[in-house]
């Protein structure tokens, strides 16, 4: 029973944040039930998703609990459904229950391909980071405007690390854009745990960072997804503030991440980047 423990957690968690109305459920009414009681939690009940999924509410248990064989594809694209899970969570969800086989340990070559289009970026900050978000290549301009990354140690590569211990104090954030950048990192880590469950770097980030009270907050809350945007402002020390808008690309086979940071439309970033460049 591969990841039956992560599998039924993560559906315990799905259940919970789940809107009853927006799944047709009504306010008091439990699906399928006769005369239900009040309601007293705010998601979905067991009874309620097996209904919804067509499954029985103690099948729905014993997978909540780990007691249960791992489900076929047809019942987690019911429960997925039922749930109103996305694509990317489908994706996980078909993952914890085994129908997808996990590498060992996340990809670290950069392929010659990505190299030519860093190399064409010139006038643009960019880097590469793998799949647990470790900073593996950079361009010139990306280590002029937030500091060359050659000397730094291997936490101070770790865009989650340097995140959520504030290890770099030319970047800054709005409350908005910090809360949203590390929702949407974690649900990304949380992706990648799924896809290398035997990567002992993954683990080990996942531990450290279980220390840090604002990742154990939204790790909690088993949200799955890429992270594909953010909002940031650089801060220079000869030029100030350099407001920037973070683009992420995955590459398919390796599962590296691109990110190319462009100057947000109507300030003075493009004209600062060109004085760096």
């Amino acid at each position: 029973m591969v990841f039956m423990n992560d599998l039924g957690a993560a559906l315990r968690a799905w259940r919970d944040r789940t809107d009853p109305a927006a799944v047709g459920v009504g306010v008091g009414v439990g699906v399928g039930v006769a005369n239900a009681s009040p309601r007293r939690v705010v998601g979905l009940r067991r009874g309620e998703l097996a209904a919804l999924a067509g499954i029985s509410p103690e099948y729905v248990a014993r997978l909540e609990q780990g007691r249960a064989a791992t489900p076929s594809a047809q019942v987690c694209a019911s429960l997925a459904r039922a749930l109103r899970l996305s694509d990317d969570e489908e994706a996980h969800l078909m993952r914890l229950a085994g129908f997808a086989a996990a590498p060992d340990r996340i990809p670290h070559l950069i392929p010659s391909s990505l190299y030519r289009v860093i190399d064409h970026l010139g006038d643009t900050p960019a880097a590469v980071y793998d799949a647990a978000w470790r900073l593996l290549h950079w361009n010139r301009l990306f280590a002029a405007v937030f500091g060359d990354p050659a000397g730094a140690s291997g936490d101070d590569r770790n865009a989650l690390i340097v995140q959520f211990e504030s290890r770099n104090p030319r970047v800054r954030q709005t409350d908005t854009e910090r809360a949203y950048f590390e929702q949407s990192l974690v649900a990304d880590l949380r992706a990648t745990s799924a896809r290398y469950p035997n990567d002992p770097d993954v683990a080990a980030l996942i531990s450290r960072m279980a220390g840090n009270d604002r990742f154990c907050h939204l790790w909690a809350l088993r949200a799955v997804a890429s992270h594909e945007s953010a909002h940031k402002t650089a801060v220079h020390p000869d030029l100030g503030a350099i407001p920037l808008d973070a683009n992420v690309l995955t590459t398919q086979n390796a599962d590296l991440r691109l990110v190319v940071l462009t100057p947000r439309p109507g300030t003075s970033a493009r004209e600062k980047l060109v004085r760096l460049g």
